[in-house]
């Protein structure tokens, strides 16, 4: 068998960070934080590494102080299709928008240009300047420009002036609201990727009535009543067939129930953020030590809802990432997710 040559360029596993370190203050209460996996791996290595990225963690340790109680619950983007595609479709309408704009004036290309997008309406509200930063043994990282994409939707005459200017949150509903960071609304890319699509058909396969008359005097469906043999089940059999499972498994607009799009992680269905691991912490915690598992996170993001029954307090929050091939990481475009 042939030996494998690992000393190739497309097989090498660049030096990168594996681990990241932060310290999450969590006051008295519930709280909310999130982490961009992309924006803390460029500055851990600086480097450049785009948002569009579904990435890989290992696990997720806390260590918390003697004493110290709560729960800590971790979500991420929804691991589904229509999230992919969403992501997908919203970032092909962003690119053509910009090359559209572009089109003569190439060379003001930023080197940086990123579809870079929020998680859900509260990641939008606090804004990317909110998002956790790494530390060091020693230190802290001090951020780099991480700033999020924007569209630009023309209203009107064709006149300077006549457009809006919105953000995009990855899950949810569209407009939740003025960003207090920003102070631009935001679109969201599942509704969007939602509101551009057609409706499953109601219902499918929609038949004839006539389709359950084989067993009358004179029948329309007379291909099936030349088999009916009086004590034959043919025309149960197809009555079932008309009235029974001719509707989609799930919830969607025009259903006879619901009146707008029930995409899951949008607005109605399984609003937001999906649930990934959760955990309590509690003063018995063997060595103040609390691990969550790991997975994939659709664009790297991560948001931690923290709940602290006793005074303020610091966690230290370490994240393991997988080693692999896109420049030191285990990852995959969102375009491949």
């Amino acid at each position: 068998m042939a030996k494998r040559n690992y000393s190739r360029k497309g097989n090498k596993i660049q030096p990168a960070v594996q681990t990241m370190t932060f310290y999450v203050t969590v006051p008295s209460g519930a709280s909310t934080h999130f982490l961009d996996v992309n924006q803390v791996t460029s500055l851990l290595n600086r480097r450049f590494y785009r948002q569009g990225l579904n990435n890989a963690i290992a696990g997720f340790k806390i260590l918390s102080n003697p004493g110290f109680t709560g729960a800590a619950v971790i979500s991420k983007l929804p691991n589904t299709w229509v999230m992919s595609n969403a992501w997908e479709k919203s970032f092909r309408t962003w690119t053509k928008m910009n090359s559209e704009a572009l089109a003569e004036t190439e060379s003001v290309r930023p080197k940086f240009l990123d579809f870079k997008v929020y998680a859900d309406a509260d990641h939008h509200q606090s804004g990317f300047a909110a998002n956790l930063l790494p530390v060091s043994f020693a230190g802290t990282y001090a951020p780099g420009e991480w700033i999020s994409s924007k569209a630009v939707v023309p209203f009107g005459p064709a006149s300077p002036g006549n457009t809006a200017e919105f953000e995009f949150i990855a899950t949810g509903g569209n407009f939740p609201g003025a960003s207090a960071a920003t102070g631009l609304n935001a679109v969201s890319l599942i509704e969007g990727y939602a509101a551009s699509r057609g409706l499953p058909y109601q219902p499918d396969p929609n038949t004839p009535a006539d389709a359950d008359d084989a067993d009358g005097s004179t029948p329309e469906n007379w291909m099936a009543a030349i088999f009916n043999e009086g004590t034959d089940q043919t025309s149960e059999v197809i009555e079932d067939m008309i009235f029974d499972n001719n509707v989609a498994p799930y919830p969607f607009e025009g259903d006879g129930v619901n009146i707008d799009t029930q995409y899951p992680g949008g607005a109605n269905q399984g609003q937001g953020l999906q649930l990934h691991d959760l955990e309590f912490i509690t003063g018995t915690t063997i060595g103040g030590t609390t691990r969550l598992k790991g997975g994939n996170f659709p664009c790297g993001l991560v948001r931690f809802d923290f709940t602290n029954d006793t005074d303020a307090d610091i966690l230290t929050l370490q994240i393991d990432l997988v080693p692999g091939n896109h420049r030191g990481y285990l990852c995959e475009p969102m375009t491949e997710m």
